[in-house]
């Protein structure tokens, strides 16, 4: 048991909330986790960067001697490889929970490098993103076999991925359709990054928060139109894009949050006005902004989440900066512009992280 769970379990036999007995039954049950075999985090990280390394060396191998192989050849080695790597996997379940994590990950990545490439080999000129769709199809059907968070990942990532794919196959000589595909990679990002809610804590929450926290601040970037020319969608596809953009997100939303799904709603709507917002040269978009990371400020103080309250603060730090660097920067001198950044950059990374912190300290505090 370590010691920050000793002096926990300390201050609460000293206030009176467990006795005696209680306190030995979970010093008892603490020790006997301590006992079990557990993965070290350089084990991890070495697993990791091993399966990466190997998945890159045969992907070399194969591609330098791609062209003397026959189509045959070819064909077999693209399934062998998927079968090696799962049945691998497999063998080692049992033994070796996180290298069998490993190899079904490269069985699932292999799966879709086979896919392009046996329509490559069979000079297959089909629709492009039933490719994507074949490849997700297959992570998910890992997923339900195994039920692991690699998985998971692989089909959060390929499902939307394959979607946008259909999307931008359909639009893509229309200059509306990137950014309403923008819109909805953004809400999705906020369904995946708000899956981590109440009790509800299974591995696959927790890897869709990871994926909404990356693609949130580029997504939320690529959110407004930064130009209105070209031709324009035809009315059944704007129809189709939001139905489908700002549905499914709040749909999976109340899917993974239930009634909570009205915080979802409340980022939906934001980002549906965002469009009317953006029109012309407008101030009040940086306003828009900085009102939507100060709402997330507000989320994750209410529902106990760090991750969010730290990608607010980063957020708003970023609108500041965005709204110097386009408003006032260009009316400065140089010396006086990289002065005034300079002092703005002090300035805003030292209040940002004095509030973060006094923020973050209160959710910890709420959590204890």
């Amino acid at each position: 048991m370590s010691d920050s769970w000793q002096s926990v379990l300390e201050r609460w036999r000293g206030a009176g909330l467990v006795d005696t007995a209680a306190a030995e039954r979970i010093e008892a049950f603490e020790a006997a986790r301590d006992d079990q075999p557990r993965l070290r985090w350089p084990v991890f990280i070495a697993i990791i960067f091993g399966a990466l390394l190997l998945g890159s060396g045969v992907l070399l191998f194969v591609s330098s001697h791609w062209d003397e192989l026959s189509p045959f050849a070819r064909f077999s080695l693209v399934v062998i490889l998927v079968t090696v790597f799962h049945v691998v996997g497999a063998v080692f379940s049992e033994r070796f929970p996180a290298f069998a994590l490993a190899m079904h990950g490269l069985g699932t990545a292999a799966l879709g490098a086979g896919i392009f490439l046996a329509a490559q080999i069979f000079n297959l000129e089909e629709h492009w993103p039933g490719g994507i769709m074949l490849w997700a199809l297959g992570a998910w059907i890992a997923w339900w076999l195994r039920r692991d968070w690699l998985q998971a990942g692989f089909a959060a990532l390929l499902t939307p991925a394959w979607l946008a794919s259909e999307w931008i196959d359909a639009t893509n000589r229309y200059y509306q359709s990137d950014y309403l595909l923008a819109q909805g990679i953004f809400l999705l990002a906020i369904t995946y990054m708000s899956a981590l809610y109440g009790e509800h804590r299974e591995g696959y929450r927790r890897v869709l928060v990871w994926i909404g926290g990356i693609a949130l601040i580029p997504s939320a970037i690529a959110v407004v139109p930064w130009y209105h020319y070209g031709t324009p969608l035809p009315r059944h596809l704007v129809i189709l894009g939001v139905v489908l953009g700002f549905g499914l997100p709040l749909l999976l939303a109340f899917f993974l949050r239930g009634k909570a799904v009205w915080a979802n709603a409340v980022a939906t709507g934001w980002t549906f006005l965002v469009l009317a917002i953006s029109r012309g040269d407008s101030i009040f978009i940086y306003v828009w902004y900085a009102i939507a990371c100060l709402g997330f400020i507000a989320w994750g103080l209410k529902e106990l989440r760090r991750e969010r309250i730290n990608l607010g603060m980063l957020g708003f730090g970023l609108t500041v900066l965005s709204f110097y660097f386009s408003r006032v920067m260009d009316k400065l001198g140089r010396s006086a512009s990289l002065i005034g950044l300079g002092l703005l950059f002090l300035g805003l990374a030292w209040a940002l992280e004095r509030t973060r912190r006094r923020l973050v300290a209160r959710v910890k505090g709420a959590t204890a």
